[in-house]
């Protein structure tokens, strides 16, 4: 889990376009982050598997 600091910080729009971080909307972790869902693998995969996310189907061959 970030901080509340490391949250707030990273919404504030940066003086260069490089230093954006990108976080997740739920928990706010920075590392392991998916762009088309703007959330953290960790979030995606408890929300996949409750069906939260459309379209997302869990593999079985």
């Amino acid at each position: 889990m970030s901080s509340l600091c490391q949250k707030v910080k990273s919404s504030k729009e940066p003086k260069f376009s490089t230093r954006r971080v990108s976080r997740c909307r739920i928990c706010g972790r920075a590392r392991g982050y998916l762009r088309r869902f703007e959330m953290c693998r960790i979030c995606f995969r408890n929300m996949a598997s409750q069906g939260l996310v459309p379209g997302v189907t869990k593999a079985s061959w």
